[in-house]
Formats: C-alpha cells, sequence, structure tokens
C-alpha cells in the first residue's frame, strides 16, 4: 500500500501539469512541422504497412513500463471475470459503429454540410462529395476499437492492467473477423479489405514484444534483485519513461501534419467536432453502463476508455487502400490521430475525478 501511495505521488507532478504539457506539444509539433516541413514528411513516409516506425518506437516506450507492472495473476484473474469484456465487446460492435454514422451524417452532412463543398475523384474514377468521403472516414474511425494506446489510458486512470490487457486481445481477435463485413455494410462496399497486415504488425509492436520484455523484464529482475528493489528502485525510474514517450509521441503526431492543420484549419475542426462528440457519447454510454452492473472502478474505467478511443492505423490503413491518400475520407481519419491523444486524456482526467462513484 506504501508503494502505491509514493507511486501515485511521484506520478502527480505529471497528472499535474499534463494538459499543459500536451498544449505545449501540440504546439511545439506544429512549428516542427512548418519549419522543418522535409524532415516531418521524411519521417512519416517512414512506415511498414501504414504503421510509423517513429511512433511505434514511442508507443513501444509508453507500453513496456505498463507491462513491466503487470502481475499476470491480475491477467488470470480478469479472464476469469467476463463481465466487463462482454460490455466492451457490446459497446465497440453494437453501438459504436452506429452512433458513428448517425452523428457523422448529422454534422458532416446536414449541419456543416454547406462549408465542406467540392467533389473528389477516388480509385477507380468515380466522383465523391467531399462530405460523403469525410463521413467515410469517420465510419472508418468508429469501426476500429483501440488495441495499442489505450493500455496508457487504463493506466493513467489507475484501472486494472490486466483486465486492459485482456480486453486489448480479445479486441485485435474480433477485429479481424467483424471489421470487414460491418465495415462494408456502413460503407455501401461490396468488398472492404481487411488491412489484416496492419492489424497483426501494430498487436506485435505496440503490445505483443512490449509484453514479451515486460514480463521477462520482471521475472529476472525480481528473481535476481529481489520484489523490493523493484519496485523502489526500478519502477521508480520507469514510470516517467511512459509520459515522455506519450508527449513524445505527440510531438511527432503534428509534426506529421502541421501543414495540413495550418492549410486546412476550417476542415480541421469541422471533422473534429462530431469525432470529438463521438468519444465523448461512447465513454458516457459504456461508463453508464458499467456502473448500472456494478463494476469495480478499476475495470469501469478501462472498459469505458477502450470504448471510446480507435486504432486510427487500421484506419487510415483502409482508408487508403480504398479511397486513396489524398482522400477526404483519408483526411477525416487522420483528424481522428490529431485529436486522440488530447481527447482521451480529458477523459482519463473525468475517470479519476469520478473514481468515489464506483464500489
Amino acid at each position: 500500500m506504501e508503494h502505491v501511495i509514493h507511486e501515485e505521488r511521484r506520478l502527480s507532478f505529471f497528472e499535474k501539469y499534463l494538459t499543459g504539457w500536451v498544449i505545449l506539444c501540440i504546439g511545439l509539433g506544429i512549428a516542427l512541422g512548418k519549419l522543418f516541413p522535409h524532415v516531418a514528411v521524411a519521417l512519416d513516409q517512414f512506415s511498414v504497412y501504414q504503421v510509423s516506425v517513429p511512433i511505434a518506437v514511442c508507443l513501444f516506450f509508453m507500453m513496456y513500463p505498463i507491462m513491466v507492472k503487470i502481475d499476470f495473476a491480475e491477467v488470470i484473474k480478469a479472464g476469469r471475470a467476463p463481465k466487463p469484456v462482454i460490455l466492451t465487446l457490446f459497446v465497440n460492435w453494437c453501438i459504436k459503429p452506429f452512433t458513428m454514422l448517425a452523428i457523422a451524417t448529422l454534422f458532416l452532412g446536414v449541419l456543416f454540410k454547406g462549408w465542406l463543398p467540392g467533389v473528389e475523384i477516388v480509385k477507380g474514377g468515380a466522383e465523391v462529395e467531399l462530405f460523403r468521403s469525410y463521413i467515410a472516414g469517420c465510419i472508418l474511425l468508429g469501426i476500429a476499437p483501440c488495441t495499442a494506446m489505450v493500455l496508457i489510458w487504463g493506466h493513467l486512470a489507475r484501472g486494472n492492467d490486466g483486465h486492459t490487457l485482456v480486453m486489448v486481445a480479445i479486441n485485435s481477435l474480433t477485429m479481424l473477423f467483424l471489421y470487414a463485413p460491418l465495415g462494408g455494410w456502413l460503407l455501401g462496399v461490396n468488398k472492404m479489405p481487411i488491412p489484416w497486415q496492419t492489424i497483426v504488425l501494430s498487436v506485435v509492436i505496440y503490445v505483443g514484444l512490449p509484453l514479451f520484455l515486460g514480463y521477462f523484464t520482471r521475472r529476472w529482475l525480481i528473481a535476481k534483485k529481489g520484489f523490493k528493489w523493484f519496485e523502489e528502485k526500478f519502477l521508480h525510474y520507469l514510470t516517467p519513461v511512459s509520459i515522455c514517450a506519450l508527449l513524445l509521441t505527440l510531438v511527432l503526431l503534428f509534426s506529421f501534419k502541421g501543414e495540413l492543420i495550418i492549410n486546412q484549419p476550417q476542415v480541421i475542426l469541422l471533422i473534429a467536432v462530431p469525432l470529438f462528440i463521438q468519444t465523448c457519447l461512447i465513454f458516457a454510454i459504456t461508463y453508464g453502463l458499467a456502473k448500472w452492473l456494478k463494476l469495480s472502478y478499476r475495470d469501469a474505467a478501462p472498459s469505458a476508455l477502450v470504448g471510446a478511443s480507435n486504432h486510427f492505423e487500421v484506419a487510415i490503413a483502409t482508408s487508403t487502400i480504398l479511397f486513396g491518400l489524398s482522400s477526404g475520407a483519408s483526411l477525416a481519419t487522420v483528424v481522428g490521430v490529431l485529436i486522440e491523444v488530447p481527447v482521451m486524456l480529458m477523459l482519463v482526467k473525468v475517470c479519476v475525478r469520478t473514481k468515489g462513484w464506483f464500489v
């Protein structure tokens, strides 16, 4: 118990000013993208199956400290309590895609339609109204549940890391089977491709590799140095690594897209509105259902955060395959990337402040 109290005190400096760090990193990223556009473009293009290598490195260092901390007895215990996992699957596949379609259509197809004029030529030579292309990108985000960064959201909210890991594994498997048929139906596409290379590669890099190294690091250090040294020394120096990697991820993301934000700020803002509303709505629905189901806070917080966040690499990969890299759909998925971190950090704060609502 004493260790937990000390850990919270060490993290409080980062958490207390995290909003300020986020704003600073966003501004720094945009400035770097503007001042050194060629460097940003070169780094952005350094990817494998739409998985950005620089972002992958940052995400690895976000995940590894979390994996080292996981007691695998918690993972086994979480696997025996199916209620939170069933809740997450229900929200991700039975509610989230349809609310995304409705919200995106309302805002981009009705309320903002007059501000989004024009058409584009997509792959195959078809002519599509831009607002429809933006809606398509939103749909692709809505049907791609997060399987990577949610580990850090759940960890920052002080949720059950073992439970979050179980949900990540199940979501990854479910996406391989449900992503294409559901997306094809909602988009009206006869044959929607599954970017399975992107799914598999991102799960291996973001989850599999840090999990493997984290598990064996934990076992080796505890056996060699003892549990007391592991907790009081090793974790003390490792804990800030996740936050630093998160902030560096923000700098990279916004430097990659800095030129885009400066050139099309109004379009970015209009697309961000329905995505923001969707994220908050799904969070509220899942959090409310978790309360109704009498879940503990440590299970309710990661359940709601998993539902709210998106696997943007998969969405970007699919939009590129279907519509092309310069399409409105791909732009919408990029907006999803840009708002993901600030909005999810806001929801983490909501979780922490409402912890008392749960048993």
